[in-house]
């Protein structure tokens, strides 16, 4: 195939094959096994996945093997623009918050209606865990994640999504009066976090705290996802992991804490 030939660009369809066989196979591949299906250079090959791991449309793992993003393996929505590189800068910091705690770790956004989308995880080792599809958007109201975005959002912008939201009893647990979920959103600004405790799933429990940008815009949550029992034991601990781990991705995405001190 000719790159002038006006049918094809070579470069764009290398980009797509990569992409379609990444889709197809289950497990990571290591740049070796993909130059040996595609037949390809290694050389350009590495570089267009290093484009593409930068982009987050592929993730390469601990083993240096790379798989496509869960995002367009589930589908919809490729990530792309400030997405992309927020789950770039993102994920060996959710890999090291996984591996240091041995729980699963999620990141979410804000929708423009208020729910969260979730961009990726990064699944606990462990026998019994936390996991949830990354293709679907959760409820703020209930959920860890979703009330620190509520609490750094525009006032009438919250007031307007609990007003419009649908509040159920999605278990025994979920706090349904609309008065006590605000005083739970306030509170994430004077705590820092916020917590889910069985609220949204039955013995799953989790807490999430704000990721901020260059201009100290929160744009996302960093969420400790768990079994409630393991939760009740090492609250404290978990609390003040995602804490810190949240503002290294903040301090990696540009954030610059003010000091206060005299």
């Amino acid at each position: 195939m000719n790159e002038e030939d006006g049918s094809e660009v070579k470069s764009a369809v290398r980009v797509l094959e990569l992409l379609e066989l990444l889709a197809r196979v289950q497990k990571p591949l290591t740049l070796k096994m993909i130059v040996g299906e595609l037949g390809y250079p290694k050389s350009s090959t590495f570089n267009l996945l290093a484009t593409l791991v930068s982009r987050a449309y592929v993730v390469r793992d601990e083993s240096e093997a790379y798989r496509i993003h869960d995002a367009f393996r589930n589908g919809p929505g490729w990530l792309n623009g400030s997405d992309a590189q927020l789950v770039a800068t993102a994920q060996p910091i959710m890999n090291a918050l996984r591996d240091e705690g041995g729980e699963t770790v999620f990141l979410g956004s804000r929708r423009r209606d208020g729910r969260v989308k979730i961009l990726a995880k990064s699944v606990s080792h462990q026998q019994v865990r936390f996991d949830s599809d990354i293709a679907v958007t959760d409820p703020s109201y209930c959920t860890a994640m979703g009330r620190v975005l509520l609490a750094y959002w525009r006032p009438e912008k919250t007031a307007a999504y609990l007003a419009r939201e649908r509040i159920i009893q999605v278990t025994d647990q979920t706090v349904i009066d609309r008065a006590h979920i605000r005083r739970l959103i306030e509170a994430v600004r004077d705590n820092g976090y916020a917590i889910s405790d069985e609220e949204f799933v039955a013995g799953g429990s989790g807490v999430a705290a704000p990721v901020r940008d260059g201009s100290g815009d929160v744009v996302a949550a960093l969420n400790i996802a768990t079994v409630t029992g393991r939760f009740a034991a090492n609250r404290d601990r978990m609390i003040a992991a995602v804490i810190r781990y949240a503002d290294e991705l903040s301090a990696r995405l540009g954030f610059k804490r003010l000091n206060t001190e005299s």
